[in-house]
């Protein structure tokens, strides 16, 4: 069975790619990068969208990732899995006869016995596990550390898959340990928050963070595939769920208008968990991704472009203290900052800023730093200059430019202007004003 599933998913992908290739997707002149994976995307996946029967009603999709080298992996997303089908996807996906399933102490009680089931049956895979601490704050070396510990007191060789069942921070820490253990191991990455599913677990971003910045240890490491059980988010915390909207509101503002629009009439039906919404929410978020990934895997240029709002939200995370914020209420103050200063130079016109603030405020996230805050303009521009955009000394930032559905990644822009922005935002912060 294991080698049926992984034969058909296969299958599947090879006559995807021939079909790209005889449109002309793929290969020869033709469209921009860009343009030619975001078309290689959509006929890929009509070849690859699964609608399968699972214990009577079940369902799901597959999205692909495109990577050279023969290292394409799938995302299947659905809700309700079937635990016989999805133990057999899963396994199809362990390539040795051992793996490591690393969680944290908030997801261990509702999601490990059943992964670790899954990955069980049949007997061919032995799985042992880990449960980590569980916060921004404990995404460090350290515990890092207690992974490579595990792999090497169970006599783990190369051939284990680590799977990382959780957040952005497990997934982080396990595809980073995947990249350095061994020199290199697979991995799978089970996430269970919003944020997780449409961002952090797709594309090969892993590590941890540093006391002087966020994500400033790691590597590019490809997972073997992404799995997305929906289901999960019924646990998810509400101020959790709208974290990870951050990310999805912006994919539609800097290259996908249309699901902007889509979200703006049906932001209450995802804050709602309405399983349809929510579903289609990730799926359009991680073909988004994947255009971008398949165009620039090692952020080279336009890649960063998935960055709006992070440069300004990765001071705060840091200058905050990690876990004060969580990530995407962090992006979401950044994002507002990115729009704001990009309507002061007169990149964007006044409605489009003001809809930015809408959805945002929309999907109850913070759009302004708190009167408590620690954050003042000193701490803002020195967290910045070591921001991993910044090329030969020179700060790079992503900005919203021209109509909805358009950004750039550059380094040429107004510092006035960012000084200024960074001014409004601070002015009644506590870290400011003690300064005056």
């Amino acid at each position: 069975k294991r080698e049926m599933v992984r034969g058909l998913v296969a299958g599947a992908f090879i006559a995807a790619s021939s079909i790209a290739g005889a449109c002309g997707f793929v290969g020869s002149s033709g469209p921009s990068p860009v343009h030619k994976s975001r078309a290689f995307v959509k006929v890929g996946n009509e070849m690859e969208k699964v609608r399968r029967n699972m214990s009577g009603e079940g369902e799901y999709d597959v999205v692909k990732v495109d990577l050279d080298d023969g290292r394409d992996y799938p995302i299947y997303i659905g809700a309700g899995f079937d635990p016989k089908e999805a133990g057999e996807m899963l396994r199809s996906h362990v390539k040795g006869k051992r793996a490591l399933i690393v969680t944290s102490d908030k997801i261990a009680p509702f999601y490990l016995d059943q992964y670790e089931a899954m990955l069980k049956e049949g007997g061919d895979v032995q799985v042992d596990t880990l449960v980590l601490p569980d916060g921004e704050e404990k995404k460090t070396i350290d515990v890092l550390g207690l992974i490579l510990d595990k792999c090497l007191e169970l006599g783990l060789d190369r051939k284990v898959t680590f799977v990382a069942l959780g957040g952005g921070v497990i997934g982080d820490m396990v595809g980073f340990a995947a990249a350095i253990y061994q020199r290199g191991v697979n991995f799978i990455q089970v996430p269970t928050t919003v944020m997780a599913m449409v961002d952090s677990s797709v594309g090969g971003k892993t590590g941890v963070n540093h006391p002087r910045g966020k994500n400033m240890i790691g590597a590019f490491h490809q997972p073997q595939c992404v799995f997305i059980d929906t289901n999960s988010l019924k646990t998810l915390p509400d101020r959790e769920l709208q974290s990870g909207v951050a990310e999805v509101i912006k994919y539609g503002l800097i290259r996908d208008a249309d699901f902007f629009q889509w979200q703006e009439q049906n932001m209450d039906r995802i804050l709602a968990r309405d399983p349809t919404a929510l579903r289609y929410a990730i799926k359009r978020s991680c073909e988004n991704k994947a255009e971008v990934v398949k165009a620039d895997e090692l952020e080279a240029g336009v890649r960063a472009t998935l960055n709006l709002g992070h440069t300004f939200g990765h001071a705060i995370e840091n200058g905050s203290g990690y876990g004060t914020w969580l990530h995407g209420e962090a992006v979401a103050i950044g994002t507002a900052m990115a729009a704001t200063m990009s309507a002061r130079m007169g990149w964007i016109d006044e409605p489009l800023l003001k809809r930015t603030y809408d959805i945002l405020m929309k999907a109850n996230l913070p759009v302004e730093l708190p009167p408590d805050s620690p954050m003042n303009k000193e701490t803002f521009l020195k967290l910045m200059s070591v921001d991993k955009k910044v090329a030969d000394g020179q700060l790079r930032l992503i900005l919203l430019k021209g109509d909805l559905g358009n950004c750039v990644f550059t380094g040429e822009f107004d510092e006035e202007a960012m000084k200024a922005t960074i001014d409004d935002f601070v002015a009644e912060c506590a870290g400011q004003t003690q300064l005056a």
